[in-house]
């Protein structure tokens, strides 16, 4: 798992909000939502990792999914962070 993954996961952990932002034109942005209402861009391929890996989901909505930690990931996050 890279720093990067590592990083979005325990950002979730601690209550920030991960979404997908589609477009009509095909466009998919991932932005990470911080507490304070700030976003961060995330490149594609580090989210799509942690779905590949299982350990995020999605409610797959149009034009906004929100990603949550998937029990496999928490577990993960709980073994890292002791």
């Amino acid at each position: 798992m890279s720093p990067e993954q590592l990083r979005v996961l325990r950002a979730l952990a601690a209550g920030q909000t991960l979404k997908a932002h589609r477009y009509l034109d095909g466009r998919k942005v991932f932005q990470l939502h911080t507490l304070e209402g700030g976003t961060q861009t995330l490149r594609a391929a580090t989210v799509e990792a942690l779905v590949a890996a299982g350990l995020l989901d999605s409610n797959k909505k149009f034009p906004a999914a929100t990603f949550w930690l998937t029990p496999a990931a928490q577990r993960l996050l709980a073994g890292i962070d002791k």
